[in-house]
């Protein structure tokens, strides 16, 4: 059981932990949302968990004037997270994913609406004071932003990227989610993964063709030297002839 003054753990960890193909989906969300550890995500899945659980209990119970109460209450709540739209059923919360309340946290809304550059920076702009929500500062990125304020999220009073000419400061513009260039593509495939470095076989055989690169001209001269030089030389043979 444990101290009960301690804190305890409020999410569940997966059941089996070598699993390939939620390892890869987890890596994913992870560069995807810029989310700090797995942690966030198993928290998020047991968010997750809850809410369809309920879900199932009132369509259990569909018909009583209890449950009837705690649906319109439960459906009103997830629509003002934005979660739902107005007049959905308890069939559209079954159908929730775990993308639709990480596209609800704050740091990703604060990348969403060109306040960050890239989701890192967002969580970084969060925990540093620089975001506020109504003219209060939030520093959870975690925050689960509500509807009618999703349109309130601005750099905070004392936050120096207020100044437009900011060096820091992106251009603000609406954009689509986690769009990647060519080069991020390709130095994330090289890197194996979410900011992991190569393993050192690879980067020993990398350092080893970049030397053999460069040695490749030098042999070359060398090789036309050694012609050139015995083309004089049968040259001058048959001169002395």
């Amino acid at each position: 059981m444990g101290d009960p003054r301690l804190p305890r753990k409020k999410y569940e960890t997966p059941s089996h932990p070598w699993q390939g193909d939620r390892i890869k989906r987890e890596r994913e969300m992870l560069y995807k949302y810029g989310l700090k550890n797995k942690t966030e995500i198993w928290k998020t899945e047991t968010l997750l968990r809850k809410v369809r659980g309920q879900a199932r209990q009132l369509l259990a119970r569909e018909g009583e004037e209890i449950s009837e109460r705690d649906k319109e209450k439960m459906l009103r709540r997830l629509a003002t997270l934005g979660m739902l739209p107005e007049n959905s059923t308890l069939d559209d919360v079954l159908a929730l994913n775990i993308e639709t309340i990480l596209g609800r946290r704050l740091q990703t809304l604060v990348y969403l609406h060109g306040l960050a550059k890239t989701p890192k920076q967002a969580r970084q702009l969060i925990i540093h004071g620089h975001i506020a929500i109504n003219g209060r500062k939030v520093r959870v990125p975690s925050y689960l932003v509500k509807r009618f304020e999703e349109e309130n999220i601005t750099y905070s009073y004392s936050s120096p990227l207020n100044d437009e000419l900011h060096p820091m400061r992106p251009k603000i513009e609406e954009r689509e989610l986690f769009e990647r260039s060519e080069e991020e593509k390709e130095t994330y495939r090289r890197k194996g993964g979410r900011g992991r470095r190569p393993p050192a076989t690879r980067v020993k055989r990398e350092k080893k063709e970049a030397v053999e690169k460069k040695e490749k001209p030098v042999e070359e001269k060398e090789t036309k030297k050694e012609d050139t030089e015995r083309e004089k030389e049968a040259v001058e043979k048959k001169e002395g002839e």
